[in-house]
């Protein structure tokens, strides 16, 4: 392993990243009470352009007016390529309440999308005296994104999470879909007189994933658009979850129940997780480095395998 250590991502619940859009403040109380472990109010794609003015009011009083508890609070500001985005971040951040936590940045091409961000959020935290640091989550949602994945996964200290969003990134790909998430009718293999469907965003998760854990950062994945098909979102949560993945968001109420039991570790991993750590530490007081745990091989690597189960479980139930 290389001498530099890979850092540990931010240590906080994000199973379920519950969306909601501004121009609708009615819904903020129930996402609220909710069981999502992050709020995204959006500003963005949910909301039309005549609304962004009174979407971003809404938002500034609900930040301060409604009772998050222990939500890690979450805006969705518009997009650097629109004439949206500076006034999102100089009006949060001048008006709303030090309860807001993060910044949501969609559409990130590159390093230099981050630092635009960071350096008007720095100025404005200086200017009026914020104490706490807003923290970023991105969105690789385009091919630049995805071709600069690991520069933009280190391009900010503030940079605690980083999403795939399917919809836009499929266009920007030039994908012949209007599926967001999931299996796609056209993408399988033939053989023996069957059709066998595959993952298109196996290898967009896969290098999100690599980037953020080389770089301290939480990987995320975006949304399942049909919310109608709870096995179809609980089968591509299943493969984020096996690829790395802390969490997936939710566009429906629905999907937090979903998301939850999918990254919450169950009971039966948990106590496996804990009988491998024991069984390897009974091998070491026997100066063993390997040992035998129900007829397979276990040896240090399974220790670092176990003790992701186990810190993940330990952190919900902390929560």
């Amino acid at each position: 392993m290389s001498f530099r250590i890979q850092p540990a991502a931010p240590a906080r619940p994000n199973r379920c990243q519950l969306f909601g859009p501004g121009s609708r403040p009615a819904i903020f109380e129930k996402m609220a009470a909710s069981a999502a472990d992050v709020i995204n109010l959006d500003l963005e794609d949910s909301v039309a352009p005549s609304d962004k003015d009174s979407a971003r009011a809404n938002i500034i009083q609900a930040i301060g007016d409604i009772d998050w508890g222990n939500k890690f609070l979450s805006v969705r500001i518009n997009g650097l390529d629109t004439p949206y985005w500076y006034k999102d971040v100089v009006d949060l951040l001048e008006n709303a309440s030090e309860r807001l936590d993060q910044i949501m940045i969609p559409k990130v091409g590159c390093a230099g999308d981050l630092y635009a961000v960071d350096a008007l959020v720095t100025a404005v935290e200086r200017a009026k005296g914020r104490t706490k640091k807003i923290a970023f989550e991105v969105i690789i949602e385009s091919a630049a994104g995805i071709a600069h994945v690991e520069e933009i996964a280190a391009a900010s200290p503030r940079l605690q999470a980083m999403s795939l969003g399917a919809a836009d990134f499929a266009a920007s790909m030039g994908m012949q879909t209007t599926g967001i998430g999931g299996t796609q009718e056209n993408y399988y293999m033939y053989r023996d007189g069957a059709k066998h469907w595959s993952d298109p965003w196996h290898w967009a998760q896969a290098a999100i994933v690599a980037a953020c854990r080389t770089h301290g950062v939480l990987p995320v994945d975006g949304p399942f658009g049909d919310f109608s098909d709870d096995e179809g979102f609980r089968a591509q949560a299943l493969r984020s979850a096996t690829l790395g993945m802390v969490g997936k968001w939710a566009i429906h109420p629905k999907q937090v129940a979903l998301a939850n039991e999918v990254f919450t570790p169950s009971e039966a991993a948990v106590t496996e997780a804990r009988e491998i750590l024991k069984a390897m530490e009974e091998a070491k007081a026997r100066g063993e480095g390997a040992t035998v745990y129900k007829g397979r091989l276990v040896d240090i690597a399974s220790i670092k395998q176990a003790e992701v189960i186990v810190r993940q479980s330990e952190m919900i139930a902390g929560a």
